[in-house]
């Protein structure tokens, strides 16, 4: 039962957080483009389209800030504290960005999104508690889970956004702070038997000096790290583009665009309900396996075809969710010495900087030809999937792995 209010807990934490982060994407533009002169889009007179730009990139970067950073802090100053003081903070953002919208101020718009989204980083946390909690199978199932829920936060948010700001610009973000207050309360019944852990040091020092960079002093999480960012990069680039194809190629409007986003979100949540399943078979081995078939589907709308390459965008989500599920599941076993919220801060903090670089390559190859960004981020999944057998059977032949404190050898 204990675990059952763990699991729901942490799960209905993670599709708030992304239902929250994802509402403004859908609600920004009309603000910034197309209207009349307002304290949004007028800012100092610069041109709108700045000022939209900067207004969509301080979530992800405080989220890139987020994840490197409270991960390492939860390993010290505890899990349940952390967890729920992001969890209310980012409620407080979300309000902070409804009366931003309201009184049209755009430096409070800017500073919430970014507060909002630094604390809603938090997603390392999550997966932390789990991996701490649980072992076994159900720590695989759980951990896939929860994968399940953050996808599915990004298919709830626009559909929430577009339902209820036609009542008002403010009621989605007050909507989702109310559901992550809501979810704290909730999850203090399944966090209140943590057992403390003794504060040694300020949180400022505890950011500072250790953040998730500081594991890639060990050789075996150098290798996870440069192996897993060439895959999110690969991902990244397909998440970004593939709408901007699918207008070019097979001219779809807001409304196709968000049908077939729905699809992929929706395989990839249905998808991270199994994924966990155990297997006798080396970790690293299957996920090379899962990553070159992603790397397959990001190739497919590069190829020109319209529908296979929307077929491919949709069945995206399976091997991508099956990896996931892998790669958390297996490196929460391996380097669990490090801290587990350490080391799941470093898998979300990967994937955030391989989205911040990947916006600029992909804008780069798009200027040449659209379909090279769908080309390059194949071949980088696939050079992640070659890579990551490589390192399975070099674990084979060595028969352990070397610098992971703590480690369970599952080769």
């Amino acid at each position: 039962m204990q675990h059952s209010l763990l699991i729901g807990s942490t799960c209905l934490l993670a599709l708030l957080s992304t239902t929250g982060a994802s509402l403004a994407y859908p609600l920004l533009p009309p603000l910034f483009t197309g209207g009349a002169v307002n304290g949004l889009n007028g800012f100092l007179e610069l041109p709108p389209t700045l000022l939209f730009g900067i207004a969509v990139m301080v979530n992800p970067l405080g989220l890139l800030l987020g994840s490197a950073v409270l991960g390492p802090i939860s390993d010290s100053l505890g899990r349940r504290r952390m967890l729920l003081l992001t969890a209310i903070g980012a409620a407080l953002g979300h309000l902070l960005t409804a009366y931003s919208l309201l009184i049209e101020s755009y430096p409070l718009l800017v500073g919430a999104r970014f507060v909002t989204g630094l604390l809603e980083g938090n997603g390392a946390i999550l997966r932390a508690v789990l991996a701490e909690r649980l072992d076994g199978a159900l720590r695989k199932h759980a951990l896939s889970w929860v994968n399940g829920a953050f996808n599915l936060g990004w298919l709830i948010g626009p559909l929430l956004a577009a339902l209820s700001a036609r009542h008002s610009l403010a009621l989605p973000f007050y909507i989702a702070a109310g559901g992550l207050l809501l979810g704290t309360m909730l999850a203090v019944p399944a966090l209140a038997r943590e057992s403390g852990r003794a504060q040694t040091h300020h949180w400022w020092t505890l950011a500072t000096r250790h953040h998730v960079f500081t594991l890639l002093r060990h050789d075996a999480l150098r290798t996870l790290f440069a192996i897993h960012f060439f895959y999110a990069c690969g991902v990244a680039v397909f998440y970004e583009y593939f709408p901007l194809w699918l207008v070019e190629v097979g001219k779809r409007d807001a409304a196709g665009i968000a049908l077939v986003n729905m699809g992929m979100c929706l395989l990839m949540t249905c998808a991270a309900l199994f994924a966990g399943r155990a297997s006798p078979r080396d970790a690293r081995h299957r996920a090379s396996i899962q990553a070159g078939a992603a790397a397959l589907a990001i190739l497919s709308p590069g190829l020109g075809n319209l529908w296979i390459g929307v077929a491919a965008i949709i069945v995206f989500g399976l091997p991508h969710a099956y990896y996931n599920a892998t790669l958390q599941g297996w490196a929460a076993e391996q380097f669990a010495g490090h801290g587990h919220g350490a080391v799941m801060g470093l898998l979300s903090t990967t994937f955030c900087l391989a989205n911040i670089v990947m916006a600029l390559v992909g804008a780069l190859l798009a200027l040449v030809d659209l379909r090279l960004v769908f080309l390059v981020g194949a071949a980088l999944a696939a050079c992640a999937a070659l890579a990551m057998r490589r390192w399975s059977r070099m674990a084979m032949v060595v028969g352990r792995e070397l610098d992971c404190p703590g480690a369970v050898n599952r080769s």
